[in-house]
């Protein structure tokens, strides 16, 4: 147990202040271990390249990789090449830095006064364990984004409606939380308004810029990928590499800068796992609306919803990047602020996910990768406590609509 004095220091607004400066200047002294040799880290090598080249959806140049994200995501790539390509890695961090600023704003000087200190530690010591991935990947740029989002929609559903709908057109997995809260809110048809907006505003941008053919490139590019290597689904062909069997190998898919699995049967399943995914979705739908129905507390309802929806987007989709694991961590933020009490599970089972997945990546990726048990093991569990972290999300769903009366709601502010 902590001295009483270091528990009242924790709980302190600007202690946070203090941990978050220590955690982005240690990510900020790694990144400047590559920013002074002129090189990037990761995915932003990529990036640094798509900038270099400009925004020319026809002509990328050459050893340039198609784009794979949604278009908004242009708009922190080539703004972090505004000094060019030698501080380019330092510019990135940077603008990760600010936004993750304005998240911890958010939590430590909002409307919920002193509920924020606790889920903001949360927060940092996630970062400690993603963070090389959370500064190297547009997850990075969108994670904050959409913690803002989901605080705001409690009180502002429209305002979060708006910050939702910018964070999916950078990557495409805050759909799922913009999906809860269409389903729990009242103001459905102002938030439809607002993503409706914010996405006729990409449009025209995207028109204007002459790129509007190409802007469900991404869609295309992920449809065409195989079962990535980190993938829940591909568990049963990591083993198979792993014992030899039936000829089954992890392979890079160079083109797109993946390790995928292959194997019989991993090219049927790659090709169903975008209707399974749709399907997953649906019924996650589907018991929002009934749990709705039955009288669900609308806050409530939207911040599990959330957290069960995004997983599915995580468990039953055939790419298993280890920054998707990003994802969850402000829906998690988010269901702290709101009952630290009932959170308190999914946020030790994502605190474990993050440390296995940094055992992953960075650490033994490439023993992983070489098909070894022991990492082979460590993958399979990360895998597996997903799993289990969809379940919860699925139970208290469930729990939610067996409420037999309407209690107070919220979400409609």
């Amino acid at each position: 147990m902590l001295p009483a004095r270091a528990v009242a220091w924790f709980a302190r607004p600007s202690s946070v202040w203090w941990g978050f400066a220590v955690v982005h200047l240690y990510f900020l002294g790694w990144m400047m271990s590559f920013v002074i040799h002129g090189d990037a880290f990761s995915d932003t090598e990529q990036y640094r390249a798509w900038a270099m080249a400009g925004y020319d959806p026809d002509d990328r140049g050459d050893g340039i990789s198609p784009w794979v994200y949604p278009v908004l995501a242009q708009v922190p790539i080539h703004l972090a090449g505004i000094a060019g390509p030698g501080p380019y890695l330092l510019v990135w961090t940077l603008i990760i830095a600010a936004l993750n600023a304005a998240g911890l704003v958010c939590l430590t000087r909002g409307p919920w006064g002193r509920r924020g200190i606790a889920p903001a530690w949360w927060w940092l010591f996630f970062t400690v364990f993603l963070g090389y991935l959370g500064f190297a990947r547009v997850e990075g740029i969108a994670a904050p984004i959409v913690l803002v989002g989901l605080l705001c929609a409690a009180r502002r559903p429209v305002l979060g409606s708006v910050l939702l709908s910018i964070a999916t057109w950078i990557k495409v997995w805050p759909a799922a939380v913009l999906l809860a809260l269409f389903i729990a809110c009242r103001q459905r048809v102002q938030v439809v308004a607002a993503g409706v907006g914010v996405t006729a505003a990409v449009m025209l941008g995207t028109y204007l810029s002459g790129g509007l053919r190409h802007i469900a490139d991404f869609l295309v590019n992920q449809g065409e990928r195989g079962m990535q290597l980190e993938a829940t689904f591909s568990t049963p062909w990591v083993w198979l590499s792993v014992l030899d069997v039936a000829g089954a190998r992890m392979a890079d898919n160079v083109a797109i800068n993946s390790t995928e699995v292959y194997g019989p049967g991993a090219e049927i399943v790659a090709f169903l796992m975008q209707p399974l995914l749709v399907l997953a979705v649906l019924a996650g739908a589907v018991l929002l609306v009934r749990a709705l129905q039955r009288g669900a507390e609308r806050e409530e309802l939207f911040y599990e919803g959330a957290l069960m929806m995004t997983t599915v987007f995580i468990v039953f989709n055939k790419v298993g990047s280890p920054q998707f694991m990003i994802w969850l961590a402000p829906v998690v933020v988010a269901g702290l602020v709101h009952d630290r009490r009932r959170w308190r599970t999914p946020a030790a089972l994502l605190m474990g996910i993050a440390v296995a997945t940094f055992v992953i990546y960075p650490l033994f990726y490439t023993p992983l990768i070489h098909a070894h048990p022991v990492m082979a093991a460590v993958l399979t569990t990360r895998n597996v406590m997903l799993v289990v972290l969809l379940w919860w999300s699925v139970q208290r769903t469930v729990e939610l609509g067996r409420r037999t009366r309407p209690v107070p709601q919220t979400l409609d502010a």
